[in-house]
């Protein structure tokens, strides 16, 4: 059995769960959020505690999948209460970032402006032309996202130039010298 599946998940207050078959919905403060779990897993509620339960007799062969299930399920309880971020920020002469209707627009040494539109689950706000944050409830939406901004143009390691996470830290290299 997993070790991750084992252990079961604490419901805060103000967190309703549903649990019907494979379905589990999980509504906050935040919103809703819905995981179907995989064949061979269940799912109970006992009080304030979500417990994820693989088949009698499967449980080696599920133990990968029984991990994974409560992770996610513990990532529906993390969003439906506080939610998720990601910010990213834009270094570069002249690049820059700014919202126009549902899609944001980058500036990043193109010919042309780059429009990646906004998902309805989510919200971006850009405080400043190098910087974006992206929010919502759903882990795996908000991540997916910034990685689709940060594919648009990826820091470079010779002059750092690009598309970074807040966090990230770029390794530069040294440039070619001129031989004597």
């Amino acid at each position: 059995m997993s070790r991750i599946g084992k252990q079961p998940i604490d419901l805060p207050s103000g967190v309703d769960v549903q649990v019907d078959g494979r379905k589990v919905s999980m509504k906050g403060p935040k919103g809703t959020l819905e995981l179907e779990l995989n064949k061979g897993l269940r799912a109970e509620v006992d009080g304030k505690r979500l417990q994820v339960l693989p088949q009698e007799g499967r449980e080696v062969e599920l133990s990968p999948l029984h991990g994974l299930n409560r992770a996610l399920l513990q990532n529906m309880v993390v969003g439906v209460t506080k939610g998720y971020s990601k910010q990213l920020e834009i270094h570069g002469t002249g690049y820059q970032a700014k919202l126009s209707g549902k899609q944001v627009e980058l500036q990043i040494g193109f010919a042309h402006p780059v429009f990646i539109p906004i998902p309805s689950n989510l919200s971006v706000e850009v405080p400043t032309p190098e910087k974006i944050t992206i929010s919502g409830i759903d882990k795996q939406a908000v991540g997916e996202l910034a990685a689709v901004i940060r594919r648009v143009r990826k820091p470079e390691p010779y002059k750092g130039k690009g598309i970074r996470y807040s966090d990230e830290v770029v390794r530069r290299k040294a440039g070619k010298t001129m031989g004597g």
